[in-house]
């Protein structure tokens, strides 16, 4: 059963509630203010938190918020006297699950808690499908490389050494910096992400220390930054070359002592943080060029792990396919669809610059569009057919020219065009196009 947190300042209902809740099986926990709820919270995790509105010192709506910063996967139902439609539309817009108006029954709250657990249940599958999408191909790989990596990744997790990832975009440096967290001992607590590329300035150094009221135009309250939300966690900056200098220096302050002041601030914070980073760009070059700070990058580059490109992983290019392709026809409510030959053979010769990423797209691209029962060379990008294949692939020549080759073999094995058409996994008439195309007798 669940695990719920009972927050009420009236002893009675919150005893009535943890005995009830308590005879239908779940695992309950009470708290008679937001403080105390806030303590239990920082030490357990919980699928649902039943809270009343009115409360001294801390009410309702507040410890939502506190509640949504903490775990943002648990689901909080206010309880209250005061039904009114202002506080119902400030509890939803500030991420309540539900809203119940005192008096309740007991049948109708518990009501509420199956809808909550049952909107958890498939929450947390979709979670796991998510994960298994992006995770399985890195932790599944047959390239000897990725292997290595692994193992190496596996064992930095267990220490709190600062790991710079490298590789081209779309290698997944995300979802192994999520992994290596999941690895670790810091595991049950916050893996915050910061991406340096798409704030400004000065709205990115909020977002990573935080500010104080006043601080600048705009900043009508206290903000908690992102490196104090990952407290006792990891937190993850992807594409760190993109930082500014000045950012820059306040960062390695952070990195030297994991200390830092809010922006405007004069106080002190100090944090427990793991720190990842991720670029595509070379930082050596950049600090040989002066635009990343050389003893920043010293302090980052303390075990770096290099990502392979999916040209020097093709062994895991089948099992990344049919993984993408399954998970895909489920997002999109298609059947699972399986490739032609034709378009095996398009994936297999192209040299995806994109990466997994790209492979990704293309293939749900192919779901979505295709017509038939399975995906043919028609329903992938004309990028793929266009691009012409790097050196370090060792395949001489054009991906259309290994198109026309094996069209003219199978046609050379096959007695009727229709049977050709067949064999590549696409019709009659566009294997007609292709022969002209080609220039095929």
């Amino acid at each position: 059963m669940a695990k719920l947190l009972i927050v009420d300042d009236e002893k009675s209902i919150r005893e009535n509630l943890v005995t009830f809740f308590e005879l239908k099986g779940h695992q309950v926990h009470e708290a008679e203010s937001g403080a105390q709820a806030i303590s239990i919270l920082s030490q357990n995790r919980f699928a649902a938190v039943l809270t009343d509105f009115r409360m001294a010192e801390m009410n309702g709506l507040e410890l939502l918020k506190e509640v949504k910063r903490i775990d943002p996967n648990a689901l909080v139902i206010l309880m209250t006297a005061y039904g009114t439609v202002e506080n119902a539309v400030a509890a939803m817009k500030a991420g309540a699950y539900d809203y119940v108006t005192k008096p309740f029954t007991l049948e109708q709250i518990q009501a509420v808690v199956d809808r909550a657990l049952e909107f958890s249940r498939v929450q947390m599958e979709n979670r796991t499908l998510r994960d298994t999408i992006d995770e399985v191909p890195l932790l599944e790989s047959r390239s000897p490389a990725m292997q290595r990596l692994l193992e190496t990744a596996r064992q930095a997790a267990e220490s709190d050494a600062t790991i710079l990832l490298t590789g081209e975009s779309g290698t997944g440096k995300n979802v192994l910096a999520r992994q290596i967290h999941r690895w670790s001992g810091r595991r049950d607590h916050p893996f915050v992400v910061v991406n340096c590329t798409t704030l400004s300035e000065e709205l990115l150094e909020s977002e990573l220390f935080g500010h104080i009221r006043g601080a600048f135009t705009g900043a009508v309250k206290d903000k908690t930054g992102r490196l104090e939300a990952a407290d006792g966690g990891t937190v993850f900056l992807d594409e760190i070359a993109d930082l500014s200098l000045a950012l820059q220096t306040k960062f390695l302050r952070f990195v030297q002592e994991q200390s830092f002041e809010r922006v405007g601030g004069d106080r002190t914070i100090q944090v427990d943080t793991r720190i990842i980073v991720a670029s595509n760009r070379d930082l050596a070059a950049e600090v040989a060029a002066r635009h990343f700070r050389d003893d920043l990058y010293y302090r980052l580059n303390v075990i770096m792990l290099r990502l392979p490109p999916l040209r020097e992983r093709l062994e895991d290019i089948p099992a990344l396919t049919d993984l993408i392709l399954k998970s895909a026809s489920i997002r999109n409510r298609r059947p699972k669809m399986p490739l032609s030959s034709g378009a095996e053979l398009v994936i297999r010769n192209y040299h995806w610059p994109g990466n997994v990423r790209e492979l990704r797209n293309c293939l749900e691209r192919a779901i979505v569009l295709a017509r038939g029962r399975e995906i043919v060379p028609e329903d992938l990008p004309d990028t793929l057919f266009r691009s012409e294949l790097p050196a370090q692939t060792n395949t001489p020549g054009k991906l259309e020219d290994l198109e026309r080759e094996h069209i003219m073999r199978v046609l050379a094995d096959s007695s009727t065009l229709e049977e050709a058409a067949a064999t590549l996994g696409i019709n009659p008439t566009t294997l007609w196009r292709k022969r002209r195309r080609f220039q095929i007798d």
